[in-house]
């Protein structure tokens, strides 16, 4: 049962690991663990809520080793992985949106969390704005606004 368990928990691991670790990893230096980036209904979708603190740290440990030396190479060759690293990301702001101030952090409806990479200003006043997160050219993530002509640079923090 506890291997059953671990392959299922690999095998999604490995499917997220690409498009998770990078933006975390930067934003404070230390690596969150599985639980941390998955959001709740994710996670327990998969079954993870399931394993023992060892069985996740198990894990954990795999997705750095998997991260430190794979998830480039399948990103750049598996077709699969490619598409989902180019994939835009559509949303929507939750709840009520004023625009940003420094270090503004933008809670999706999807249960993503992003926050801006510069310090610019911008004031509004929208209500659950749609928004499109996509790589620019020089592989960072931007958010734009749906219904607007503003674009933020973004990173993701949860």
């Amino acid at each position: 049962m506890v291997a059953l368990r671990s392959l299922r928990a690999s095998l999604l691991a490995l499917g997220c690991a690409s498009a998770l670790i990078s933006p975390l990893a930067l934003a404070d230096k230390t690596f969150p663990g599985i639980k941390q980036l998955m959001d709740e209904k994710t996670f327990n979708a998969a079954g993870l809520q399931q394993l023992s603190p060892q069985e996740l740290k198990a894990l954990d440990r795999w997705l750095i080793r998997y991260t430190a030396n794979e998830a480039d190479i399948l990103q750049k060759t598996v077709a699969e992985v490619k598409e989902e690293a180019n994939t835009e990301i559509h949303s929507a702001i939750d709840g009520s949106f004023h625009g940003w101030k420094g270090k503004t952090k933008f809670r999706l409806q999807n249960g993503q969390v992003w926050e801006q990479r510069y310090s610019n200003t911008w004031h509004t006043q929208l209500d659950n704005p749609k928004v499109t997160i996509s790589k620019n050219f020089f592989g960072f993530y931007d958010m734009k606004v749906e219904g607007t002509k503003r674009t933020i640079g973004v990173r993701r923090v949860q």
